[in-house]
């Protein structure tokens, strides 16, 4: 369950089927931060030290939990989960080394499997890291929260609508019960883009108008098929190239860029048109998904944001956002251009660790942050251009805040897992039925 690339075969088990997911989580309650009367946290022992668990060992997962570690005093890495054993001691042995006395993860608490998640819940964890996949992530985050406990999450949030009602309900339950809920959207910690924003929205270059926004770049890891793979391991150790892992590469990657466009503009969009296709990953082992988007969004108050992405191999990459208004122009975060010129001189600081230290500092401050409803919605605005793209049809917010699409199977397990169709425009439907069914048969 790596948010990452992958090698070796899994640890299998039972199957979990996504009814258990929420049924289950329920009862995943030890552990849970109390919320103090004076407004302050107590964590372990009595102590300020924080207990910070990880879901998913990837690469992602495992530098989420070094920049969490190396973000504040106090943290003390307890438990870990993941679906596949070679990703978890690759994890292990790194954090080992980077963590030293505060890798505090034992053998008891190294879970596999697709419940791995509820026992790292069930260990006494002040902080979860959720960094698996994305299509696990609203299941995970109901199960922390209802649990009592703190998360960072990694972007996306989920990879379709169904998800994005469950991460937005998740959020205002984390509210409700004073949790920290951070999200991987680090620019939105990075100083700089922080004073260009606040300058953007103080009128440094007037009303906004419209925006560019751009994720170009080249290929990225792929793993061949090993002999005796099921689909659903396969599938999960190339999650990026399903949409019903990763919700394709425009929610998956270019969601940091669009959530820019949302920061700049304080709104999501209300409509979106594009295009996009299967021009060079065209070969079966790359999945379904597309390698290229070209999506026009729409804002009710008439400004449209431009977005281009694009994974081809051999092509030049190009990730930047590009703001303009009726006085001027920025990039965003470190110039503005027009009636007032403006160059960021600010300090320089890594926003992975920031984001962890803007968390950890707002549980001990008793004022958790909560990013869920934001981050939420710039990832149905990803997932409103997807869909634009798969269709053909221009989608409106309304359309896919309310569509009845599900993308994931019924069952987790080991077995065979059925690739859909690639999107065809003119033909592909947003509220499309025929779900993903497992079976006991290996592929």
């Amino acid at each position: 369950m790596s948010h990452d690339n992958d090698q070796n075969g899994p640890d299998s088990g039972d199957g979990i089927t996504r009814r258990d997911f929420v049924k289950r989580s329920t009862i995943a309650t030890a552990g849970a931060s109390a919320l103090m009367a004076s407004g302050n946290f107590a964590y372990a022992g009595g102590t300020d030290t924080i207990r910070l668990g990880l879901v998913g060992c990837g690469g992602r997962g495992t530098g989420a939990a070094n920049d969490c570690y190396r973000s504040s005093d106090g943290i003390e890495l307890v438990a870990m989960g993941d679906l596949f054993q070679d990703r978890m001691e690759e994890s292990k042995e790194q954090l080992k080394e980077r963590l030293g006395d505060s890798f505090q993860v034992d053998q008891d608490h190294t879970f596999l499997g697709f419940d791995a998640y509820e026992k790292v819940l069930d260990s006494d964890v002040d902080l979860v890291i959720l960094a698996t996949p994305p299509a696990f992530r609203p299941q995970h985050l109901r199960a922390a929260i209802e649990s009592g406990t703190h998360v960072f999450m990694e972007k996306p949030v989920a990879v379709d609508p169904t998800g994005i009602r469950s991460v937005i309900e998740s959020s205002k339950m984390a509210e409700d019960k004073g949790l920290a809920v951070v999200a991987g959207t680090q620019r939105r910690h990075d100083p700089a883009y922080r004073a260009a924003m606040k300058r953007i929205h103080d009128g440094a270059i007037g009303d906004v108008k419209t925006a560019q926004v751009y994720w170009n770049q080249g290929g990225l890891w792929h793993h061949e098929r090993k002999p005796g793979m099921s689909d659903m391991e396969w599938q999960v150790r190339n999650w990026l190239y399903f949409t019903w892992l990763s919700g394709d590469h425009i929610v998956e990657q270019h969601v940091h860029n669009i959530d820019v466009a949302n920061w700049a503009l304080q709104d999501h969009p209300v409509k979106a048109l594009g295009v996009g296709g299967r021009q060079v990953r065209t070969d079966p082992s790359y999945g379904h998904i597309f390698d290229h988007f070209g999506i026009e969004f729409q804002y009710e108050n008439g400004a449209r944001v431009y977005s281009m992405c694009r994974q081809q191999e051999g092509t030049p990459s190009r990730v930047e956002e590009h703001i303009i208004g009726t006085k001027g122009t920025s990039d965003g975060h470190s110039k503005i251009e027009g009636e007032t010129n403006w160059t960021y001189e600010g300090e320089d600081v890594n926003p992975y660790v920031q984001e962890h230290a803007d968390l950890v500092a707002s549980i001990r401050n008793g004022d958790p942050l909560n990013e869920g409803q934001r981050v939420a919605e710039s990832v149905l605005t990803a997932i409103m251009g997807r869909e634009a793209a798969y269709t053909g049809q221009e989608i409106t917010w309304d359309d896919v805040m309310n569509a009845e699409l599900d993308l994931g199977p019924d069952t987790y397990k080991f077995s065979s897992l059925p690739i859909p169709d690639v999107p065809a425009p003119g033909q592909t439907k947003l509220n499309r039925g025929g779900k993903p069914q497992t079976t006991s048969a290996d592929a």
